[in-house]
């Protein structure tokens, strides 16, 4: 990985009004905002309370185009290949379900075996009214996506290929990008699930070749609850009409008819949360000005730190597959209740969260896991913060 320029911790920290209660290593669940993006949340709610919610809007008309313009910047898109959804879930389905309207029975949708649940849900819902079938992809040896797997089952049956770029339970990084160049190949769409990658690493959808992109503005974004947003390609927006449409995804324009709206703002809907949107919009202006680059190598060098430290402690074991990891950091701890342990350490102002097999069904089952500890770092985290929590870690395991 390439050096880059080091970030100020303390001034990211002192920013960060959480860091002063709490050391938090749930940043793959919901992460600590800025004090930037809590006052442009804050500010514009109190510019409803003055005005009122449609003038306030209007007022900050500039900062809201600036959501667009500053995404579409972060991973190498056109403002106008860019929808606000409120959350990655929804913005998914978007695409899932607008693409999953024209499959017919005998159709595929290849995905991985690290698939979330929620993606998983929808791909049954869909075999089931349809008829398609679902393949999930075997893993190589390293416990990513095999590609030549994936090649192999590329055929004139497979209409969608969707993965999660990294799963919720694990630290392993899939090969997005040489995913994207056989669905390019192949002419396949290709709808990418980037909840967990967005503000943590680079990411750029012209290198990656997806049709679609799902992210969340909650956890590496350091945005809001209730944010999310859908990357539309524009050649496959083109081809596309969303399953559900309203007046601001539409235009009526005749008794009996109606146009789509010619970009990515189709998967949008009318009523939006201002002040989310701003104070996303501000936390992704402040991984732009910090760099992705940056965040990145700080992120990947604490995750690799921590696993180093918690494969050093006896009975527990570091769950984390790939060939490329990320700052999710999974592990299990011998003879413990997993749950117990998160919960004794969030009484003690540490949070981390546990991933059971509901979340991810086949990857569990297959490594015969019940469930696994995440502990998942972010910028603001500190090497001292790591020797606390793993002395924490330890006391907790007594203390059950």
């Amino acid at each position: 990985m390439s050096q880059t320029a080091p970030l100020d911790i303390g001034r990211l920290r002192a920013e960060t009004p959480g860091c002063a209660s709490v050391l938090h290593l749930n940043n793959a669940g919901s992460s600590l905002p800025t004090r930037r993006s809590l006052d442009a949340m804050i500010g514009h709610l109190e510019l409803e309370a003055r005005i009122g919610g449609y003038e306030a809007a209007a007022a900050a008309q500039g900062a809201i185009d600036a959501f667009y313009r500053d995404t579409a910047l972060m991973i190498a898109a056109a403002p106008g290949e860019i929808a606000y959804v409120e959350n990655a879930t929804r913005a998914w389905d978007m695409a899932f379900y607008s693409l999953a309207a024209s499959f017919a029975p005998g159709d595929r949708i290849l995905t991985c075996r690290s698939e979330y649940s929620s993606n998983y849900i929808s791909f049954l819902q869909v075999a089931r009214r349809t008829g398609v079938e679902i393949v999930p992809v075997p893993d190589d040896e390293s416990g990513q996506i095999d590609l030549a797997a994936l090649a192999r089952a590329i055929d004139r049956r497979a209409k969608l290929i969707a993965i999660s770029h990294i799963p919720t339970q694990g630290g392993l990084v899939q090969p997005a990008a040489a995913i994207g160049r056989l669905a390019r190949q192949a002419g396949i769409p290709y709808l990418l699930d980037a909840c967990q990658s967005v503000g943590q690493m680079p990411v750029d959808v012209e290198v990656i070749g997806c049709d679609f992109l799902s992210a969340t503005g909650r956890k590496y974004l350091r945005g809001p609850r209730g944010t999310g947003f859908l990357y539309a390609r524009r050649s496959a927006c083109d081809a596309l009409e969303p399953v559900f449409l309203d007046n601001h995804a539409a235009r009526w324009t005749g008794a009996d008819r109606y146009e789509v709206v010619p970009d990515a703002l189709r998967f949008e809907n009318w009523e939006k949360p201002y002040a989310a949107i701003l104070g996303l919009a501000a936390a992704i202006a402040e991984a732009n000005a910090l760099g992705l680059p940056a965040i990145w190598q700080r992120i990947h060098a604490l995750g690799e730190a921590l696993r180093t430290r918690l494969a050093d402690l006896p009975g527990v074991a570091v769950r984390d597959l790939g060939r490329q990891r990320c700052g999710i950091v999974t592990f299990t701890v011998a003879g413990a209740d997993h749950t117990s342990l998160r919960n004794h350490l969030r009484r003690n102002a540490i949070n981390v969260s546990v991933s059971s097999v509901f979340t991810a069904r086949i990857d569990f089952e297959s490594r015969g896991l019940k469930d696994v500890m995440r502990a998942s770092v972010h910028i603001y985290n500190t090497e001292e913060e790591l020797d606390r929590f793993v002395v924490a870690l330890q006391e907790a395991r007594g203390a059950i």
